[in-house]
C-alpha cells in the first residue's frame, strides 16, 4: 500500500500549471482511468472509492480487474495492465458483462449434453442437445437455446424404459389412515398418498417392473380399532411389503407387532418420542419428526423472551408424556423451571383452574385438537388468556380448529377466538419454503394446488392437510428404497415378489436402503437419523387476528433462530413469566422515630443533670442519707435505657444489612445493662429496707449501722448476672437480621405486579429460649420489687431516707414493663406500634424514676438551703422522710433553748435585784 501511494504521489501532488488537457500517451503520468462496463464494475486494487474519484490516471504496471453483477459473466479480458506507453493491454478486445444461462442444463442424469455455438459458460446463442443412455428415453425437448439468460425449453430428464403396465408385478402397502378421532389426519394424508402412488407408478426410472398398490383402513386414531385392521392386513392376502400407520398411539401398536412379521413400518404422522427407541421399534421409520423436535425450539423462545418459569398441561397419552419428560430435561439444562405440571384424561376443567390458582403465565399445552377445544373453553371461563398469558401449542391442528363446531363444549366461536388469540405454535416444517422442484418434479406450491383439487372440503377444514406433504414424501422414500433393493434400472437386486413374512433378508435390504434415504421432497430434504426419525426445521407461528402468522424458523442442528420480527403482543410486549413481585420493606415512621428520639435525648439530659446534682451535693447529709452512689447508678441506668431507644428505631432505612447485627447487639446490651443498673439499684435499696425493718427485734442492731459495700455488691451481682447471660447469648447464639414476609398486596393499578411487604427483625436461632430466660428472671425481679415496696411503705429510716420514692418508682417501672413486654411481642409485626410501645415505656419509666428520685431532693435543698453546711444539715431532715425520733429530738432541742433563755432571763433579773 505504501509503495502504491508513492507511485501515485505525482498524480495527487502536481505542480502549478500542470492542469489542462491530458493525452493518453503521456507516459510520465501513466494510463487514463477506464470506465466500468454496463452491469459490471472494475476492482481497483489497493484504492478506496474516494481515491478512485480523486484521480484521472493510474501508474505504469497497475492492474485493474473487471467484475459483473448478478448472473452475468465477463466476456473479454478480465484483467488489464497499464503499459509504459500509457495504454492498457488488450484494448482491441472489449470487456463486457453478458447474462449466462443456467449451468444445470449442461449436465443430464442418465444421459449426455452437447454444447454448440458457444463455450462454457453458456452465453446468448449457445445451443444444447440432450441424449439419453441405453435403456432410458428422453422426456421433454431434445434441444434448448440460450437467449438473454434463459433457455428456450424446460430441462428434460431421462426415464428408464418401463415394463408395460399389464406385465408389472404388484407390491402392496398396508396403510391405516385416521379419518376421525383425536387426529383426523387421514382426511388429507390418504389423498396425498394416492397422488404419490400415481406419480411413482408413472415414472419409468423407479420400480420399472413393479406397481405399488394401497390397501387401507380407517383406524380412527384408536389403538383398539387399529388392532382389528392390523390383524386383517397381516392375515389376509395379499402380502404387504410395508405398513404405513398414522397417529402415534396406532404407530406404537403397529411398530411393536411388525418386528415379529419382518415388516418395515413407515409412518407419515407419528410424533411420539417413544417411537425413537430403536431397541423397542427396530424397523420403524417416519417422515414426521419426533415431537421432541419442538422442545429445542420452545427452550430457545423461552430464552429469547427471558422466561425462567413455565407451566404445562397435557393430555394423558404416551406421546405427550414422553414429550413433556424430554422438555423437562431440556429446560433444566437451560436453567428454566417447570413450576406446575397438570394432566387430564378427558376433562380439563380442574387442571385449568389449578393453573389459574397457581398464577401460571407461560403455559405449554400438549393435547390433540379435539381436546384443545375443551381446554380453551375452560381457559375462557377462567380468564386464563390476554396480555398476561402466553400459550404454546402444537402446530399441526387445522388452521380454524377453534372455530369448528364441537357439541362437547359450551363456548361460542367468538369466545373461543378471544381465548386463543396470541398463542404461539411450534410446527415441524412440513412444506418446503424454498418452493424448489422436488424429486417428483413438482414444487411445494404445485403440490398444494394439486392436492387441494383432490380434496372434498376446504383445506382448513380437512384434518392432516399440513401433514400431507409428509405422507406424499413417505411414498417416495418407500419407492426409492424398494427401487434400490430391487436393483431398478437393470442393476442386480432381489425380487420383491419373493418377499414374505419369514424373509429376513429382503427386510434387511429394505431397511438399509431406507436408512440411507436422501432426496428432495415437497416437504424439504428427506433424511432419517439413527433412530429412524425425520430431521427438519421448526416453524414458529403466532395467532394474530384469528389467523396464523409466521414469525420465525429454528434449525436445532445449528442452533440457528431466524426471526422475522412480526410477533405481536396484546400488552405491547412479551409478558412476564410470573407476577412481578416487588419486595418492599416496612420501615419505621420517621416522624415517630424523631419524636421519640427527642424525648429520649431530653431524658438523657435530665439524667445527666440529676447525676451532676447528686455528685455535687454528695457532702450534704440529706443526700448522703439517700445512698447517693446507688442513685447515681440509677441515673446511669436510665441514661443507658434511654440511649437504647436510638438503636431500637434503626432499621434498613438508616443502615445496611451488614451493620444490622451490631445494632441488634446494641439494643440488647443497652437495655439489659440499663435495666440492671437503674432498676437493680432501686431494688437493692428496697430489699435492704425490707430486710432490716420487717423484723424489728431481730434486726434492731442492723438499723444503727449500714455497710454500703453490701448494697454495691448486690447491684454488682445483678449486673454481673446480666453481663454473663448476655455474653453467653452473644457467643453461642448471636442476634442477626431476619426477614418477616407478609401476604402479597395487589396495587390498585392494572399492572402485572404485586407488593411483597417485608419487615426486619433482630432474632437468633433460640430466640424464644433466651427471651424466656430473660423475661422470667426480670419478671420475678419486678414482682418481687412490687412486693417489697408494698411491705415497706410504712417504714421510716434515716439510713435510706428516700425509700418511699424508690417504691413509687418501682411500681411505675414494674407496671410499664409487665404491660409493654407482652404487648410488643404481640405487635412485633407492626413496626410503628411495637416501637411506640417499647420506646415510650422506656422513656416514661426513665422520666418517672428520675423525677421521683431526684426532683424532691432538688426542691428541698433549694427551698430550705440545706446544702450550705453539714452542721445545719444535721439539724434538718426531709419532710418526706421525717420520723418520730427525729421530730422528738428537734422538739427537745427547741425546749432546751427556750429553757436556757428563761433561765438566763431569771438570772439576769436576780442580779439586778441584788
Amino acid at each position: 500500500m505504501l509503495l502504491l501511494l508513492l507511485l501515485l504521489a505525482p498524480l495527487f501532488l502536481r505542480p502549478p500549471g500542470a492542469g489542462g488537457a491530458q493525452t493518453p500517451n503521456a507516459t510520465s503520468e501513466g494510463c487514463q482511468i477506464i470506465h466500468p462496463p454496463w452491469e459490471g464494475g472494475i476492482r481497483y486494487r489497493g484504492l478506496t472509492r474516494d481515491q478512485v474519484k480523486a484521480i484521472n490516471f493510474l501508474p505504469v504496471d497497475y492492474e485493474i480487474e473487471y467484475v459483473c453483477r448478478g448472473e452475468r459473466e465477463v466476456v473479454g479480458p478480465k484483467v488489464r495492465k497499464c503499459l509504459a506507453n500509457g495504454s492498457w493491454t488488450d484494448m482491441d478486445t472489449p470487456s463486457r458483462c453478458v447474462r449466462i444461462c443456467s449451468k444445470s442444463y449442461l449436465t443430464l442424469e442418465n444421459g449426455k449434453v452437447f454444447l454448440t455455438g458457444g463455450d462454457l459458460p453458456a452465453l446468448d446463442g449457445a445451443r444444447v442437445d440432450f441424449r439419453c443412455d441405453p435403456d432410458f428415453h428422453l422426456v421433454g425437448s431434445s434441444r434448448s437455446i440460450c437467449s438473454q439468460g434463459q433457455w428456450s425449453t424446460p430441462k428434460p430428464h431421462c426415464q428408464v424404459n418401463r415394463t408395460p403396465h399389464s406385465e408389472r408385478r404388484a407390491v402392496y402397502i398396508g396403510a391405516l389412515f385416521p379419518m376421525s378421532g383425536g387426529w383426523p389426519g387421514g382426511q388429507a394424508c390418504q389423498p396425498a398418498v394416492e397422488m404419490a402412488l400415481e406419480d411413482v407408478n408413472s415414472r419409468r426410472d423407479i420400480l420399472p417392473d413393479y406397481e405399488l398398490k394401497l390397501i387401507h383402513h380407517d383406524s380412527k386414531c384408536d389403538p383398539g380399532q387399529a388392532t382389528k385392521y392390523l390383524y386383517e392386513l397381516l392375515y389376509n392376502d395379499p402380502i404387504k411389503i410395508i405398513l404405513m400407520p398414522g397417529c402415534s398411539s396406532v404407530s406404537t401398536l403397529v411398530a411393536e407387532a411388525a418386528r415379529m412379521w419382518n415388516l418395515i413400518v413407515l409412518s407419515y404422522g407419528s410424533s411420539s418420542p417413544a417411537l425413537s427407541n430403536r431397541q423397542r421399534f427396530p424397523t420403524f421409520f417416519r417422515t414426521h419428526p419426533s415431537a421432541t423436535l419442538h422442545n429445542p425450539t420452545r427452550v430457545k423462545l423461552f430464552e429469547k423472551w427471558g422466561w425462567k418459569k413455565i407451566a404445562t398441561i397435557q393430555q394423558t397419552t404416551e406421546v405427550f408424556t414422553s414429550t413433556l419428560d424430554d422438555l423437562e430435561e431440556r429446560v433444566k439444562e437451560a436453567g428454566i423451571e417447570i413450576t406446575f405440571r397438570q394432566s387430564f384424561f378427558s376433562d380439563p376443567a380442574v387442571p385449568v383452574k389449578n393453573l389459574k390458582r397457581q398464577d401460571a403465565r407461560i403455559i405449554v399445552g400438549l393435547f390433540y385438537e379435539t381436546e384443545a377445544r375443551k381446554v380453551f373453553c375452560e381457559v375462557y371461563k377462567e380468564r386464563l388468556f390476554g396480555k398476561k398469558y402466553v400459550w404454546f401449542l402444537i402446530g399441526w391442528y387445522a388452521d380454524n380448529w377453534f372455530k369448528i363446531y364441537d357439541p362437547s363444549i359450551n363456548c361460542t366461536v367468538d369466545e373461543m377466538t378471544e381465548a386463543v388469540e396470541g398463542h404461539i405454535t411450534t410446527e415441524i416444517v412440513m412444506l418446503n419454503p424454498a418452493n424448489t422442484r422436488s424429486i417428483s418434479n413438482m414444487t411445494s406450491q404445485e403440490f398444494v394446488e394439486k392436492l387441494t383439487k383432490r380434496l372434498k372440503r376446504h383445506p382448513e377444514e380437512t384434518g392432516g392437510f399440513q401433514e400431507a406433504p409428509l405422507a406424499y414424501d413417505a411414498i417416495w422414500a418407500l419407492a426409492l428404497a424398494l427401487n434400490k433393493t430391487s436393483g431398478g434400472g437393470g442393476r442386480s437386486g432381489v425380487r420383491l415378489e419373493d418377499f414374505n413374512y419369514n424373509n429376513q433378508t429382503i427386510t434387511d435390504q429394505i431397511y438399509r436402503a431406507m436408512n440411507s434415504s436422501s432426496f428432495e421432497g415437497v416437504s424439504g430434504h428427506v433424511v432419517f437419523d439413527a433412530s429412524g426419525s425425520r430431521m427438519a426445521w421448526t416453524l414458529i407461528e403466532q395467532l394474530q387476528g384469528g389467523s396464523y402468522k409466521k414469525i420465525g424458523y429454528y434449525d436445532s442442528t445449528k442452533d440457528d433462530l431466524s426471526w422475522s420480527k412480526t410477533d405481536k403482543w396484546i400488552g405491547g410486549s412479551p409478558p412476564a413469566d410470573q407476577t412481578l413481585v416487588i419486595k418492599t420493606f416496612r420501615f419505621l415512621s420517621q416522624k415517630l422515630f424523631i419524636s421519640v428520639s427527642v424525648l429520649s435525648s431530653l431524658g438523657i439530659v435530665l439524667a445527666v443533670v440529676c447525676l451532676s446534682f447528686n455528685i455535687y451535693n454528695s457532702h450534704v447529709r440529706y443526700i448522703q442519707n439517700s445512698q447517693p452512689n446507688l442513685n447515681n447508678l440509677t441515673a446511669v441506668g436510665c441514661s443507658l435505657a434511654l440511649a437504647a431507644v436510638f438503636p431500637l428505631g434503626l432499621d434498613g432505612y438508616h443502615i445496611g444489612r451488614n451493620q444490622f447485627p451490631f445494632v441488634c447487639q446494641a439494643r440488647l446490651w443497652l437495655l439489659g445493662l440499663g435495666f440492671s443498673l437503674g432498676y437493680g439499684s432501686m431494688f437493692t435499696k428496697i430489699w435492704w429496707v425490707h430486710t432490716v425493718f420487717t423484723k424489728k427485734e431481730e434486726k434492731k442492731e442492723w438499723r444503727k449501722t449500714l455497710e454500703p459495700w453490701k448494697l454495691y455488691a448486690t447491684v454488682g451481682l445483678l449486673v454481673g448476672m446480666d453481663v454473663l447471660t448476655l455474653a453467653i447469648w452473644q457467643i453461642v447464639d448471636p442476634l442477626h437480621r431476619t426477614i418477616e414476609t407478609f401476604a402479597k398486596e395487589e396495587p390498585k393499578e392494572d399492572i402485572d405486579v404485586s407488593i411483597l411487604p417485608q419487615l426486619e427483625h433482630c432474632s437468633s436461632r433460640k430466640m424464644n429460649t433466651w427471651l424466656g430466660i430473660f423475661y422470667g428472671y426480670k419478671g420475678l425481679l419486678l414482682l418481687l420489687g412490687i412486693f417489697l415496696a408494698y411491705e415497706t411503705k410504712s417504714v421510716s429510716t434515716e439510713k435510706i431516707n428516700d425509700h418511699r420514692a424508690v417504691g413509687m418508682a418501682i411500681y411505675n417501672v414494674a407496671v410499664l414493663c409487665l404491660i409493654t413486654a407482652p404487648v410488643t411481642m404481640i405487635l412485633s409485626s407492626q413496626q410503628d406500634a411495637a416501637f411506640a410501645f417499647a420506646s415510650l415505656a422506656i422513656v416514661f419509666s426513665s422520666y418517672i424514676t428520675l423525677v421521683v428520685l431526684f426532683v424532691p431532693k432538688m426542691r428541698r435543698l433549694i427551698t430550705r438551703g440545706e446544702w450550705q453546711s453539714e452542721a445545719q444539715d444535721t439539724m434538718k431532715t426531709g419532710s418526706s422522710t421525717n420520723n418520730n425520733e427525729e421530730e422528738k429530738s428537734r422538739l427537745l432541742e427547741k425546749e432546751n433553748r427556750e429553757l436556757e433563755k428563761i433561765i438566763a432571763e431569771v438570772l439576769h433579773l436576780q442580779a439586778n435585784m441584788n
